[in-house]
């Protein structure tokens, strides 16, 4: 049913970048975190590749995995014409915005304030996996949301950004007891 292979094909560039919405799993040995990502966010920076911008959220829970060793997975699914998804199976690398490479690496975006971003993750594929997407549902894409990157200049602006990024480095311990 589906198709593994160790490199991003052409066809496979052109369906990232046509995607408003792709997820992110990863894990190290704690929970496993899953969380969709939107914005102008994504760069393929070759068939092997993927720059991601990471803004502030609630977790940190990604960077946390790509610390502890863990391995990352990038899902992109079809919500429109024909219907797929793809999966990249990555190990990451963290660029902060204290690391010299950043400049170089921001050139990839049109980014209005590299100080609304918490960093830079870089994702090294080692498979892509292509399936079939058939019973994924179809749906439109009205508009991106805008509430993060006001939440985050609204930080910015009266000097708690930086704060809040630190606060929120390490992840919300999870009560992991099931209740009946």
């Amino acid at each position: 049913m589906g198709k593994q292979y160790d490199f991003l094909t052409d066809e496979d560039i052109e369906f990232i970048k046509f995607q408003k919405v792709f997820f992110i799993a990863s894990a190290s040995g704690k929970e496993v975190n899953l969380s969709p990502k939107g914005y102008d966010s994504l760069r393929v920076l070759d068939n092997k590749s993927i720059l991601f911008l990471d803004y502030p959220g609630s977790g940190d829970r990604t960077a946390r995995d790509i610390r502890q060793g863990g391995d990352v997975t990038l899902m992109f699914t079809a919500f429109t014409g024909k219907p797929s998804i793809l999966r990249l199976f990555c190990k990451g690398q963290i660029i902060e915005k204290t690391n010299q490479k950043i400049v170089e690496l921001l050139k990839y975006f049109t980014i209005f304030d590299v100080q609304l971003i918490r960093r830079l993750l870089i994702f090294e594929i080692y498979t892509v996996e292509r399936s079939c997407g058939k019973s994924v549902p179809i749906m439109n894409f009205i508009s991106e949301r805008r509430d993060l990157i006001e939440a985050a200049s609204k930080l910015r602006d009266i000097g708690t950004l930086e704060k809040f990024i630190s606060d929120h480095k390490t992840p919300p311990i999870l009560n992991r007891k099931i209740r009946r």
